[in-house]
This record gives structure tokens, C-alpha cells and sequence, in this order.
């Protein structure tokens, strides 16, 4: 009987978590799914919070389930989550209040407040950033602005992964790949932009240690080992800590000159390259520069993906009409193609929705205000959405390819929104390119190559990615041949793109 070596992945995402114990026998990779959770943000009368005290208690809880798996013999574990939201710590390592969500409207107004002291193309030339209201950098502007006795307290900051990494090792750093996405990092010298946080008000002693993904943290705690029912000893990696750096690690790419979209709560859409781009074009684009695996640069820019789907679905369901995702995504299929076209990243979007400010009725309403067809029913709603989408991926992709000056295909689309067979064919069709689906739990196994690169394992990101070729199947979208609809579509996007400024 072959041994297996086996590795414990966490992957927290905006809407969900998940444990998947990765079984690699030398030639190919297997997942066992372990633990299974909701992530839901807690709104009290001082904001929207994440729940973080419960989602330890569901880390933990993931551990000892793994312990329990038939034949498993635990070699390492790994921790992704969502980038940009951080806790700070006080002197004695205590957790000061639950962290914020970044889609609080607490930053509302702070770019502005911001860019009053340190001017815009100064904080792009220092950060190479994406500008965007929920970054780490405005939720800390909007701290100063308060006055916060946090942050007049904090000794530490750690975004979200290294929290739960320094309460699994005790060790108190921040990931590269994770670091890069608050805007407090210089991609340039390759360490935190401390004078312009400094012009900000931002207290730099907080920002610890950055380590690259594949650092070994240290072990399990003694005391969370034997709560999990582990002995001492077991090490603690960083993956790429951003879960769309796990993501991109996995893409099943065997050439250099392919894009990437990690599609789920939001789609990000990008090319991997190995220095940070930080010019006239990628600053006049809005492109951001993040961190990935071997320090390479994810040069890309964020739509706000299937959260406007999302937010419809339990709109609906509040209404009495809960469908799943696939009844919906049947529904759309359904529809007339190009009844309408929405910026899929009007700001509108970005909030969640509530009871008398329903997602549905915000599609509705830039449609109206645009002069188009209004959308009415469930299907015609959720075709506009993911039409657009696919739309706006083009428009992004023809941006990179400016600032890059080459054409990049295929497209390999990663992550949980691969399930969607109809956006992936929309994606071909929009972009007129080859679409490569697939694995779903790309950002899990990108966080277990990354632990079997350090244990020795895997030799090279090429080798992980050869890996994933060999291990999970995927699916091939090729364009229509007929896609006139789709060219007089995207002239209409563009507009609708100028019209936001996005």
C-alpha cells in the first residue's frame, strides 16, 4: 500500500469556509472534503463585523475532524482567507474588538480624506494598488479620522490569516501575498510604504515582519494541539495567505502568456508576472499589484464577481422564493440574450442588500437610469448580471494586455465560479478566446502545493501546476463562431463603463 503524505487546507472565503485534506501519493493529488462552514458577518450598532471568534472555533473544529479522517497522517496545515480586513492586537497579544468587514461604510468618503494629504498618484507610485473604498488603507484612514482608541492602543496589526496563524504558532507576522492587498505595501522595495502611512497618521510601529508564502510559521501551540486532539509538532505554513494567490498557484497553465480569473464572490481577473507594474497606464487603468508564490506579482483588477448574484438569491429568499444557484443560473439560460447591460461595478453594488434596498431593484435601477429595458423577472435579472460580467472581464482583459503589450490566452477561470457553465461559455464568447474551467477547490490546492513546496514535496511551481493537470479535471469553452451580438453587446458596456468612471 503506497503512504500518502497529508495536508490540511483552510480556505475562508467571503460567503464560506472549508477544511480539504490534500492526499499526495507522489504523482497525483487527492482531496478529502473534512469540514464544511458558513461565514456570516455581525452587524451591532457600531458596524458589520466578522465573526472571528466563531470561525476560530470552526478552524479548531476542522483540525480534529482531519485527526479523524481514515488513515490520516497530518504532515502540515494552511490558512487562506479574503484579503484587505485585519484585527489589531494589544500589548499583550489580546485581540482589540471584532475585526470590520470591508463592505462597512465606515470608509465612505475616506479615499477622498485620504488623497487630501497624500495625492492619489503618489499613493498608486507607493503602493501599485487598485483604488478602492473597502482597501485596508482607507478602513486605517477612517481609524485616524475617529480618533479610535484601537488604534491608539494596537501594537500589532495582522490581516485576517495571520490572526488565525498567530493564534494557531503564537508567531506574530504578516504574509506577503496577504500584505499586498491592504495598499500599505511598496511592490518597488518590497516592504510596507512606512512614509506615506506616516503622512497619513498611520502608527507604523503596528506593521510586523512580512515572510514569503512557503514560510514555515513554527507548530501548533501546545495548548490548541491538545484541544484538537493532536500531539505537539505539526507545522504550521503559510500558503499564500490572499486566497486568490492560492488560486493563481493552481491554475493548470502550462505556458507563460495566459490570464487568470478567480471567480466567486468577486472575479479578479489578471496575468502573473514577475515585478510589480507600476506605471501611467496601470495607474490611469485602476490595476492593482498583488503578491503570489516564488515573490511573483499578480498584475489584475477586481469585478465585483457573483456577489450581485448573491445578493439576488437572498433577496428572493426573503421574499419566499429561495431557488439555488442552478435553478437561477436555468433561469437565465432561458432568457433573451442582451435585454440589458449593467457596470457590474457601480458602487451601488458594493453594499449588501436589505429590506427596501433589494440587489434586484439596483440592477433595475441602472437599467432605467441608463435608458435600457428594465429586467423583471428572475431570469432577465440574473442573464443581465452574468452577461455583463462576462463583458467587463473583456474590457479588463484588454486593459492588461495594453499595459502588457501581449495577447493572453487562454483564459484558465479557477474557483467556485467555474461551476457556472453558462458565465464560462458567456466568457469565451465575450472575449472571443479559448476558456480553460476549473478546479473548483483551486484555492485549496494551490495552499497545498504551496505546503508540499516547503516540506520538499513539489519542487517548483511549474511542477504544482503540472500536478494539477495530472489530478483534476477540467473543461474546455471554446468562443461561437457567431458573435456579433456579443461585439454590439461590449460597445454597449463600454459606454456603460465610461459612464462610472470604472
Amino acid at each position: 500500500m503506497s503512504t500518502t503524505h497529508d495536508l490540511l487546507a483552510f480556505d475562508l472565503g467571503a460567503e464560506s469556509g472549508r477544511a480539504l485534506l490534500g492526499r499526495f501519493d507522489g504523482d497525483r493529488l487527492a482531496l478529502d472534503d473534512v469540514h464544511r462552514f458558513p461565514n456570516t458577518p455581525v452587524r451591532t450598532p457600531d458596524g458589520l463585523h466578522w465573526d472571528v471568534l466563531r470561525l476560530w472555533g470552526e478552524i479548531k473544529h476542522g483540525i480534529a475532524l482531519a485527526r479523524h479522517q481514515p488513515s490520516a497522517n497530518l504532515r502540515s496545515l494552511g490558512l487562506d482567507t479574503w484579503g484587505v480586513d485585519f484585527g489589531l492586537l494589544d500589548r499583550t497579544g489580546a485581540l482589540i474588538g471584532n475585526p470590520y468587514h470591508y463592505r462597512d461604510s465606515r470608509t465612505d468618503g475616506m479615499m477622498d480624506a485620504a488623497f487630501a494629504r497624500v495625492p492619489r498618484a503618489e499613493i498608486f507610485a507607493q503602493t501599485g494598488i487598485q483604488f478602492m473604498p473597502i482597501n485596508t488603507l482607507y478602513q486605517l484612514v477612517a481609524l485616524v479620522q475617529q480618533r479610535a482608541p484601537a488604534l491608539e492602543i494596537a501594537q500589532t496589526f495582522l490581516t485576517i490569516p495571520d490572526l488565525f496563524n498567530y493564534w494557531l504558532t503564537g508567531r506574530k507576522v504578516c504574509e506577503f501575498s496577504n500584505a499586498t492587498t491592504t495598499q500599505c505595501y511598496n511592490p518597488i522595495q518590497r516592504q510596507w510604504a512606512l512614509p506615506m502611512l506616516d503622512a497619513l497618521g498611520v502608527p507604523t510601529p503596528i506593521f510586523p515582519e512580512i515572510v514569503q508564502p512557503g514560510a514555515v510559521l513554527g507548530a501548533l501551540l501546545p495548548g490548541v494541539a491538545a484541544e484538537v486532539g493532536l500531539g505537539e509538532g505539526l507545522p504550521v505554513i503559510a500558503p499564500a495567505c490572499h486566497d486568490t494567490g492560492s488560486a493563481v498557484a493552481a491554475a493548470p497553465a502550462a505556458g507563460a502568456d495566459f490570464a487568470w480569473i478567480s471567480s466567486g464572490t468577486w472575479s479578479i481577473v489578471g496575468a502573473e508576472t514577475p515585478d510589480a507594474v507600476v506605471n501611467e497606464q496601470s495607474l490611469a487603468f485602476n490595476f492593482t499589484n498583488e503578491g503570489g508564490v516564488n515573490h511573483t506579482f499578480r498584475l489584475s483588477k477586481n469585478v465585483a464577481g457573483l456577489w450581485i448574484v448573491q445578493e439576488c438569491r437572498r433577496a428572493w429568499a426573503r421574499q419566499g422564493a429561495e431557488q439555488s444557484y442552478a435553478e437561477l443560473t436555468a433561469l437565465a439560460a432561458q432568457a433573451s440574450p442582451f435585454h440589458a447591460l449593467i457596470d457590474p461595478d457601480d458602487l451601488r453594488f458594493l453594499k449588501p442588500s436589505e429590506p427596501g434596498d433589494e440587489m434586484p431593484d439596483r440592477v433595475r435601477s441602472l437599467c432605467r437610469e441608463t435608458g435600457q429595458p428594465i429586467p423583471e423577472s428572475k431570469g432577465e435579472v440574473i442573464r443581465c448580471v452574468l452577461e455583463s460580467l462576462a463583458l467587463k472581464y473583456r474590457w479588463v482583459l484588454e486593459k492588461l494586455e495594453t499595459i502588457l503589450g501581449r495577447r493572453l490566452e487562454p483564459i484558465h477561470i479557477v474557483g467556485g465560479g467555474t461551476q457556472n457553465g453558462l458565465l464560462c461559455q458567456f466568457t469565451a464568447d465575450a472575449t472571443g478566446r479559448p476558456v480553460v474551467a476549473g478546479p473548483v477547490e483551486a484555492t485549496a490546492i494551490g495552499n497545498l502545493i504551496v505546503q508540499a513546496m516547503a516540506l520538499g514535496l513539489v519542487g517548483s511551481l511549474a511542477q504544482g501546476r503540472e500536478l494539477v493537470r495530472r489530478s483534476f479535471e477540467v473543461t474546455t469553452y471554446e468562443p461561437a463562431t457567431a458573435r456579433d451580438g456579443w461585439e454590439a453587446a461590449y460597445a454597449r458596456l463600454v459606454t456603460l463603463v465610461e459612464h462610472t468612471g470604472k
